[in-house]
């Protein structure tokens, strides 16, 4: 059977994660649902990650083997068919080598977290970026973060659900981005590692965000790390500002 991957961008907003569910929409039963248009089922697909409640994405990988011999481009275009008006799209399509595997062939994941600080209300994002009434001290945000890069027991970061074997992660990047808009500034954190811990993002944004609220000092990022102790983390931010942006292979299935 031949196998096929797939990138796929979603506004997470309407589903309850990436995961099938028996009783709530999810992107992975939007695709499948999808793909059992075009050849009898059941279809299971595997992805890169498994995103969670309203989290979206802009280059989600996953992978399915097909019966039919499909031309890649024409596969694309009648699964973005069938997917509507579901907000979800196949934005590229590839044939793969049949070990090939979205989830345990991937090298790096990245993220990007969009954090909005203005006092109106967001009305062209709602619902894609977290949004902070108060200025943010960014400087100090970079501070705390450098103390997360490398090779750490991430517990304090870590979801108390989390079914990882090991807490234990790499942070090969955590970059901070500043925009300014005649409304307000746009923060974007950009995240990049092997893998990561469940709500291991949204648990560094929020707590960097205390930071740059001035509630936290950068040094005391490096105290909560060294806890290991999930309830010296801070805040956990909301899950409509993270993006699962991009996924590395050995060799790209996309070109």
């Amino acid at each position: 059977m031949p196998r096929y991957a797939f990138r796929i961008e979603y506004d997470g907003g309407p589903f309850a994660g990436w995961q099938r569910q028996a009783d709530q929409p999810s992107v992975q039963g939007a695709v499948e649902a999808a793909l059992a248009r075009l050849e009898p089922g059941p279809h299971t697909i595997a992805a890169a990650g498994r995103t969670d409640a309203g989290v979206h994405a802009t280059a989600q990988v996953a992978h399915a083997d097909l019966a039919k011999d499909w031309d890649p481009f024409r596969l694309s275009e009648a699964l973005n068919f069938h997917l509507k008006p579901a907000p979800v799209a196949i934005s590229a399509c590839a044939r793969v080598a049949d070990d090939f595997h979205a989830r345990f062939s991937a090298l790096e994941r990245r993220y990007l977290f969009r954090l909005v600080a203005r006092r109106a209300p967001v009305v062209h994002d709602r619902g894609l970026v977290w949004q902070v009434q108060n200025p943010l001290d960014v400087a100090a945000m970079r501070a705390g973060a450098a103390h997360l890069l490398g090779r750490h027991d991430f517990t304090t970061f870590r979801s108390s659900l989390c079914q990882a074997a090991s807490p234990v992660k790499t942070l090969d990047e955590i970059r901070i981005e500043e925009i300014d808009y005649p409304a307000g500034r746009e923060i974007r954190f950009h995240l990049r590692a092997r893998s990561f811990l469940h709500n291991q993002v949204r648990s560094i944004v929020g707590t960097l965000e205390r930071v740059g609220a001035s509630f936290w000092a950068p040094d005391q990022v490096r105290t909560a790390l060294e806890a290991c102790d999930r309830a010296a983390c801070g805040p956990v931010c909301p899950p409509q500002g993270l993006y699962l942006n991009g996924v590395s292979y050995p060799q790209e299935p996309f070109g």
